[in-house]
């Protein structure tokens, strides 16, 4: 079948076949049945299902898995039947190129850019995964994967998280083949190419999520919601304002939130058309005003037959999950659900959002994403590195990774990464250093010094304002990085750094020499 790049925004039909309707709980007089598992049921990797046919032949009776589910007093998890641990399979998205996110892309894979001083992007869905007992997880890469695979490989061992021996993080890089010697196409197309694995694991549920944005979710809940609703697939979905709302796929839902209509980043009168009353998600009037659009996470729980009849057989030509897969499950009357999520979440696809989303970390007094939640971790490479040394140093509503070495300096609402050396007289303010991927000795800081080089770090007396400095760069003394002509883009890849909506970014080991004023 052609690619559905061009299926824009579908309704689905008021009345639809008896394999996709669905008939309000309220409305009915026969209750609700129940999807029954065992422990029996399960078998190693194995899990079956015992359906209990409805009495009604051209109505299509809710299930609900697990009517048991309770909260862990100990860790206010939801507990499923059957183990989400073995039913349910985790599919992480490395993402495109990331042409939005350059310079920070230029060496690596979107999910693998350095957040919040220790950890990487990839270290949230992952571990958001493993706090939700979703213990069988692939990450699908393909740009710049080489970080991001050593990345993964070093941080998640067999028995990261405590989850069953059963459990695994494993990296599925884009390969060609005599039968698709084409590389990945897009989210569709990913999962698309490794169905033949996929579909090997004994599983209700795929679990699709993306590599890099920022947000902690309870994944069980998701879960329940979709089974409980007997959906096909179940997107995640939050409220939006009216600025962001063009830069995602958009829903409109009923009152039972079921996804009656969905375009991707739709633009003009399709984006008015998409308007809806948020006060059903439980907004006050005021906010509804300021949210008036349900916009798609790209978050998925697909249930494995939908997901191999319509990667397999209904759309075998799209490409993506948001403008065609999901839109053309709803045009064809398959029951696609929104779960509501309303808690902090943002998308790091640019320079902008990725500055933001970091500083946000030292917001006082709670800051926007919190890294300190003792029931939800977030896991990243053990590193043995020292603590932080500071002598003599001014530090102010910032966040300081491990082993930072920083003297007689002043710091002020700034993100500082693991093995930043900051020298004397250093003024950091609104900025981001990623910091370094290894110390240099005394010898080797003595060896540039002799060749008029500058080491790893911010040089004495530099003041850096409003700026991303990626990792290894070396920042000589009376360095000005400030941006004090208020340039909102350039790109000076030669000298070192590009300006993108107003903030500088140093690439990855450049070189500024001593003096510059940028």
């Amino acid at each position: 079948m052609a690619s559905m790049a061009a299926l824009g925004a579908f309704r689905s039909p008021a009345t639809s076949s008896s394999n996709a309707s669905f008939v309000s709980r309220s409305r009915l007089s026969t209750a609700p049945r129940t999807l029954s598992f065992s422990a029996s049921s399960l078998s190693g990797d194995h899990v079956v299902s015992r359906t209990i046919t409805g009495s009604r032949q051209k109505e299509r009776t809710p299930l609900i898995v697990s009517p048991k589910a309770v909260s862990d007093s100990k860790n206010s998890q939801t507990c499923l039947e059957p183990d989400v641990s073995r039913s349910v399979l985790g599919i992480i998205l490395g993402g495109g190129a990331g042409t939005r996110l350059y310079p920070l892309t230029k060496k690596r894979a979107k999910p693998a850019v350095p957040l919040g001083g220790n950890y990487r992007l990839i270290d949230i869905p992952v571990s958001n995964c493993l706090n939700s007992n979703v213990s069988k997880i692939y990450v699908l890469t393909q740009f710049n994967s080489a970080s991001l695979n050593r990345h993964i490989s070093r941080a998640y061992a067999s028995n990261m998280g405590g989850y069953k021996n059963e459990g695994f993080v494993e990296v599925l890089a884009a390969q060609q083949s005599p039968e698709n010697p084409n590389w990945f196409q897009g989210t569709a197309d990913a999962v698309r190419q490794y169905l033949w694995l996929f579909e090997e694991h004994n599983v209700l549920e795929f679990l699709v999520l993306a590599g890099d944005h920022l947000y902690r979710m309870n994944y069980e809940s998701f879960i329940q919601a979709h089974r409980e609703t007997a959906a096909d697939i179940t997107v995640a979905a939050l409220p939006m304002d009216e600025k962001r709302a063009a830069s995602f796929g958009l829903m409109k839902i009923d009152d039972e939130g079921r996804i009656i209509e969905f375009a991707e980043k739709p633009k003009g009168d399709q984006l008015k058309a998409l308007q809806v009353d948020t006060t059903i998600l439980g907004l006050d009037d005021e906010r509804a005003k300021e949210m008036p659009y349900i916009a798609s996470m790209g978050i998925y729980v697909v249930s494995k037959k939908a997901m191999l009849d319509l990667l397999s057989k209904k759309f075998p030509g799209a490409n993506d999950f948001g403008s065609e897969v999901i839109p053309g499950a709803t045009s064809i009357g398959m029951r696609v659900q929104a779960y509501l999520y309303d808690g902090y979440w943002e998308d790091i696809g640019t320079i902008e959002a990725f500055y933001n989303a970091n500083l946000g970390i030292t917001k006082k007094p709670v800051p926007d994403f919190s890294f300190y939640d003792r029931s939800s971790p977030i896991y990243t490479q053990p590193r043995y590195l020292p603590p932080s040394k500071m002598l003599n140093a001014d530090v102010t509503d910032s966040v300081v990774g491990e082993g930072c070495v920083i003297k007689n300096c002043r710091i002020h609402h700034s993100v500082v990464g693991l093995r930043s050396c900051i020298s004397e007289g250093a003024i950091i303010e609104d900025t981001l250093l990623m910091g370094a991927d290894y110390y240099e000795t005394e010898a080797d800081r003595k060896f540039l010094a002799a060749k008029g080089s500058v080491p790893i770090g911010i040089g004495k007396n530099s003041h850096i304002k409003r700026a991303i400095i990626d990792k290894n760069a070396r920042i000589g003394d009376d360095v000005k990085i400030i941006n004090n002509d208020n340039v909102q883009e350039a790109a000076k890849e030669t000298d070192g750094y590009f300006i993108k909506s107003g903030i500088v970014t140093i690439v990855k080991d450049a070189l500024i020499p001593s003096g510059t004023v940028i």
